[in-house]
């Protein structure tokens, strides 16, 4: 199902509510905006399989982008609004997108990118004039609501890789009409979760990442509404679910830990009841900070291990982590190999690279064929990896045991520390440098970069602020490290690699500087 079905059995009832502001995009309106949206991009030339690319805040709009690709058969890129212009660029090329949708709300940005993408033929602007922009509002309304197919579309979205530069993660398309029944994730989150038009979902965080826009394109697909926040504030959050009567929502671990250190009269002032299902992702979850939650909230807080690539997906209720603490549960998509280096299975019990299976390959990655081969099986390539070491005990649950790239994720956002390296190695006060995620108690982990200076050079506070602020000008700024630690020498062996793991397991055992 998607939006014209519930239009036509609930054509007023509410499928998005802005929290703070209460503004409603109502299952009529959705399905009338993305169908003209479509139409005007199936008149620029857009067909199946082209690239729409959206650079926004969290706003209404953003659905009517997203399902006027989902009915056109074409690929969504929803861009990461805090990206450096560059990188925004760089992700505009890469995907070949034809169609560009901006928010006024980051004009200064949306105006410094149109003037390098010469590619991108569509351009519109909601929420106020863009330069370089038309109106959103105004081609909608002159556009023809009606279209002469409607194949699926897809999200292809972007996600760093080892090297610090994006790729993007490309779906195949379904081979089905917009309204045929058979999307899998939609069927399995519906039967596993029992999720209903009756329901209200909750989603906090930014419409850019692949959970919060995906699970909201699956509340649409079955008649429920979608209340979305401007921005994360935990009272917020709180004042949301009294206000809407959420019944289901999902978040990552540090919006967890940041409510619960409200102030005691703070978190009892809402009454939460209405809440049914709670569903984390995206990072580590402290083992204390989730049973305050389960001691909180009572037993309806699940967890999924899934990625962008979409290759497999586990899960895990309240009462299965009560009993088998630190998992993220048995796989519900894909059958789950824990392999060697060489690609054998190991035991029960034993760290190997996680794999799912899967009866074909399930996704690639857009312009690179060799990491596509990277994260396939030697001898097996419809089971694919995201890099992710961990093990299966006997009944079948997943634990995870590190990142195989020493990846950082802080606050459910994905930094992978070679560009934060690259980025320090052109400064001319450093000799030698290395980035690691830390233990941090609200973020999961932050960067820490540990920097041999040039010889010669006097180190301390001011340098170190210097060298955070040169990262913050040149990559986007939540991956800029939080501190720097001055060393004499990085370890590296004879041939020049550099020993990661050291730095890990010192920072670890002795904490890191902040």
């Amino acid at each position: 199902m998607y939006p014209g079905t519930h239009a036509q059995r609930t054509p007023d009832k509410p499928a998005v509510v802005i929290a703070e502001s209460g503004a409603v995009r109502t299952y009529c309106e959705l399905d009338d905006r993305s169908l003209r949206f479509a139409r005007l991009l199936h008149d620029a030339g857009l067909r199946p399989g082209d690239v729409v690319a959206l650079l926004s805040d969290n706003r209404l709009e953003c659905f009517d982008v997203y399902w006027a690709a989902m009915r056109s058969g074409l690929y969504v890129t929803a861009v990461n609004r805090h990206l450096s212009a560059d990188e925004v660029i760089y992700i505009l090329r890469d995907s070949g997108a034809k169609a560009l949708v901006v928010s006024a709300g980051l004009a200064e940005l949306a105006e410094e990118i149109g003037r390098y993408t010469d590619q991108v033929a569509v351009r519109h602007a909601f929420g106020g004039p863009v330069a370089g922009y038309d109106s959103f509002e105004a081609a909608i309304a002159a556009a023809e609501p009606s279209l002469p197919a409607q194949p699926s579309g897809a999200a292809m979205l972007y996600s760093s890789g080892t090297t610090g530069k994006p790729k993007g993660v490309k779906p195949p398309l379904p081979p089905r009409a917009i309204d045929e029944p058979g999307d899998p994730i939609v069927g399995m989150l519906g039967a596993m979760y029992g999720i209903t038009s009756d329901d209200v979902y909750l989603s906090p965080a930014p419409v850019y990442h692949a959970a919060p826009l995906r699970w909201s394109g699956v509340m649409h697909s079955l008649g429920a509404t979608v209340v979305m926040m401007e921005r994360f504030d935990p009272e917020g959050f709180l004042a949301a679910v009294e206000r809407f009567g959420v019944t289901a929502t999902q978040v990552v671990p540090t919006m967890f830990v940041r409510m619960l250190k409200l102030p005691e009269p703070v978190r009892e002032k809402y009454a939460v009841s209405t809440l049914r299902l709670v569903v984390h992702a995206a990072a580590p979850c402290p083992p204390e900070v989730k049973r305050k939650m389960i001691e909180w909230w009572g037993p309806i807080v699940h967890e999924y291990y899934g990625s962008t690539e979409g290759n497999g997906i586990t899960f895990i209720d309240t009462p299965q982590w009560l009993a088998k603490p630190g998992s993220v549960g048995r796989s519900m998509l894909g059958t789950i190999h824990i392999c060697d280096e060489s690609g054998d299975e190991v035991e029960a019990g034993q760290d190997g690279l996680v794999y799912f299976e899967r009866d074909e390959l399930p996704f690639e990655y857009h312009n690179d064929p060799e990491k596509t081969r990277s994260a396939q099986h030697p001898r097996y390539p419809t089971w694919t990896t995201v890099g992710d070491v961990g093990r299966v005990d006997e009944d079948g649950f997943l634990y995870l045991s590190d990142r195989k790239d020493f990846m950082i994720i802080s606050g459910g956002v994905n930094i992978y520390p070679r560009e934060v390296e690259d980025t320090l190695a052109l400064h001319p006060l450093v000799a030698d440098v290395a980035v690691i995620g830390v233990p941090d108690p609200e973020m999961g982990e932050r960067v820490q970069a540990i920097v041999q200076p040039a010889q010669g050079v006097r180190t301390g506070p001011e340098l170190e602020q210097e060298l955070i602020g040169y990262v913050r000008d040149r990559i986007a700024h939540y991956k800029a490290p939080r501190a720097v630690t001055f060393t004499a020498e990085l370890p590296r062996t004879p041939t020049g690699k550099l020993l990661k793991r050291v730095l890990k397991e010192r920072f670890t055992t002795e904490g890191a500087a902040r």
